[in-house]
């Protein structure tokens, strides 16, 4: 189970903290990472980390602004946006993997429900 928090309605430059709850699998043996969909657009990946080292990737939108991080104890997950723009406007989703090196991209196995983040201009 996946479960995110964190979202809101922020001002454009603004900050948000995203968390991802995780339960019923080790978390440590998972890929894990931020998905997110704006209206209208199809799921793109945002950031993962892979637990087995911790590695992370970015997406070119966001490196540099946003920070994804973990605390292996809580089986938690984060993102850490700043500078938030409009574009950053999307049901932000966090997912895992049972194959630690699989791809970043939006076909992972594991969903949580999403949370929405809205970016006021």
């Amino acid at each position: 189970q996946l479960v995110e928090s964190g979202g809101g309605l922020v001002q454009a430059g603004e900050s948000l903290r995203l968390s991802c709850a995780t339960s019923g699998f080790i978390f440590e043996d998972y890929a894990i990472g931020w998905f997110r969909q704006a209206p209208g657009k199809e799921r793109e990946a945002v950031s993962c980390i892979n637990n087995r080292d911790g590695s992370t990737y970015y997406e070119d939108p966001v490196r540099g602004r946003f920070a994804i991080s973990r605390d292996v104890a809580k089986s938690t997950l984060y993102l850490h946006m700043n500078n938030l723009k409009s574009e950053d406007t999307a049901v932000y989703y966090c997912a895992a993997d049972p194959i630690p090196l699989r791809a970043c991209i939006p076909t992972w196995h594991y969903w949580g429900q999403g949370t929405l983040v809205t970016v006021s201009s």
